[in-house]
């Protein structure tokens, strides 16, 4: 079982995580947080130890085995644009890489738009959702899940999935790393607000996919192309042969061929 007293203790942040639901099992995380009428505050992040019908991209269910990883939803409620939303997913992917690499020196990767791979096989993903009134944000859900100490992995996946626990062989203490996460989250939504510029490029070091050959997939298009950048906003620009295309958020899936 998660020791939230021990979380508390390490977690350094003024907003993340300071309100804080916990359940052994609920249906979606995500879910909770999008549909709640609750007045939940800025920050409020909801964990699960089991989440019955865990959401992953386009549709694909997030299944992770009870008590042993890290399967969490955070409430953001201070987002004024609506370009501020690829930049959180970003943000994000790169403060899970950070967290992991400084508890365990292990060489972390991110692939466009929400995996965090290590040695190319997949250890987190993230999955935002929004809800817009009007113009305006009115919140943005962020829903992480991190394979921390599960070490059996049934079914078929897209990605090969691998966790800390495979990586390290020996036991991982998910409240430190929890608490390590949003220390650095914290600071990199704050960095996607006040120099975007610099978090795409730290976003592009982590990024061996660009240069690379990648097939794009959505509902409706199919398309082949070099990976040839990420703009202002996040957004993949792909080369084909009569230009360039972008590819935003949402519905697409990448891999390289």
């Amino acid at each position: 079982m998660f020791n939230i007293e021990d979380f508390d203790i390490k977690l350094d942040t003024a907003n993340l995580g300071r309100n804080f639901i916990y359940a052994e099992e609920i249906s979606s995380t995500n879910s909770y947080l999008m549909s709640s009428d609750q007045k939940l505050q800025n920050g409020t992040l909801f964990l699960a130890e089991y989440q019955t019908n865990g959401k992953g991209r386009l549709d694909r269910i997030w299944t992770s085995q009870k008590n042993s990883n890290l399967t969490f939803s955070i409430l953001l409620k201070d987002v004024n644009k609506l370009s501020e939303i690829n930049l959180i997913n970003l943000a994000t992917s790169l403060a899970i890489a950070q967290s992991i690499e400084n508890l365990f020196q292990l060489n972390i990767e991110v692939k466009w738009p929400n995996d965090i791979l290590i040695k190319r096989k997949k250890v987190a993903g993230i999955l935002s959702e929004s809800s817009i009134i009007g113009k305006r944000i009115d919140k943005i859900v962020v829903g992480i899940g991190i394979n921390v100490n599960q070490t059996l992995f049934t079914g078929k996946y897209l990605i090969q999935p691998t966790s800390l626990r495979i990586e390290k062989k020996r036991i991982i203490n998910r409240e430190k790393l929890l608490s390590e996460l949003l220390n650095i989250l914290e600071e990199a939504l704050q960095l996607a607000k006040d120099d975007p510029a610099k978090l795409l490029n730290d976003w592009r070091a982590r990024c061996k996919m660009i240069g690379e050959i990648v097939k794009i997939e959505s509902e409706n298009v199919s398309k082949v192309g070099i990976f040839e950048d990420i703009d202002k906003n996040g957004s993949l620009i792909l080369k084909v042969k009569d230009g360039h295309e972008k590819f935003y958020f949402g519905d697409v899936s990448l891999r390289k061929i």
